[in-house]
């Protein structure tokens, strides 16, 4: 063996000692602590999600009875896939709800509608009525802000 190998391994074992010693201070550092965080319980960013959360879960009940196609929380997009009403099953609707802000107003949510017939055995687009929207809007706004007073009641 080298007597030069024995400083090598030596300066090597103080080097890894500073350096977890350095790392555990740094972490340690971090465990000071001036109070619980406070939330803002009206803002949706005490979630994980990019949208405002009782917007996005008022959404998604509202919308529960209908098959969902695709559902992005970060973007804030629902999409269903067709429903036809079985009391009626000549006409089907598709609906989209895009949630565009992390606060809860009226004017972060946005909701579209698609209805179709049936017109000889063939699905043919038809219009809806702007009340039907407006008053799945409503819907949504309204379960919203009960999850909100919820949320914030100090039961």
């Amino acid at each position: 063996m080298n007597g030069s190998t024995f400083p090598q391994a030596s300066n090597l074992r103080l080097l890894g000692r500073a350096g977890l010693i350095a790392l555990a201070a740094v972490a340690l550092s971090a465990c000071g602590s001036k109070g619980p965080p406070k939330a803002d319980l009206a803002a949706s960013r005490i979630t994980t999600i990019g949208v405002n959360s009782y917007l996005w879960r008022a959404s998604l009940e509202a919308l529960s009875f209908m098959p969902l196609l695709q559902t992005d929380s970060n973007g804030g997009v629902i999409v269903t896939d067709w429903y036809a009403n079985p009391n009626n099953p000549n006409e089907r609707m598709k609906v989209t709800v895009t949630i565009l802000d992390q606060d809860l107003r009226a004017d972060a949510l946005r909701v579209a509608a698609s209805r179709q017939v049936m017109a000889g055995g063939v699905w043919a687009d038809a219009p809806v009525q702007a009340a039907t929207v407006q008053k799945l809007e409503d819907v949504i706004l309204t379960r919203a802000r009960d999850l909100r007073r919820q949320a914030s009641s100090p039961n």
